[in-house]
């Protein structure tokens, strides 16, 4: 059983933070980083739930919405990697945890820009 706890742990503190975050801050760019990273987890989520169908892009419902979007997308992107564990698809370009340990990697290096 894949251990997605690091991301899902990684994904709540960087969403919380950013919901904690003051409306100058968020607007120096602290927003726009979360909103990138969770347009990011979204994209890998849906690549790995469907391989055959174009993923969409997640729209920007303004600064104050960021924690809240990177929380859901990670929280997708944890789902899908559970998923991707229990049943692997024959034609995924990575395993899944190559994918978890990517994901963890990208949400610490957003965080650590904030």
């Amino acid at each position: 059983m894949l251990d997605v706890m690091p991301l899902q742990t990684a994904v709540d503190a960087f969403a919380d933070r950013l919901r904690s975050l003051s409306q100058s801050t968020l607007g120096r760019g602290a927003a726009a980083e979360g909103l990138a990273l969770a347009r990011e987890l979204a994209l890998r989520a849906q690549r790995i739930e469907d391989t055959g169908r174009v993923p969409y892009a997640m729209p920007d419902a303004g600064m104050f919405a960021a924690g809240d979007q990177l929380a859901v997308a990670g929280h997708d992107l944890v789902e899908a990697l559970r998923g991707a564990a229990a049943d692997p698809a024959p034609d995924a370009k990575r395993a899944p945890a190559e994918e978890l340990t990517e994901a963890v990697r990208l949400v610490e290096e957003a965080a650590g820009r904030c």
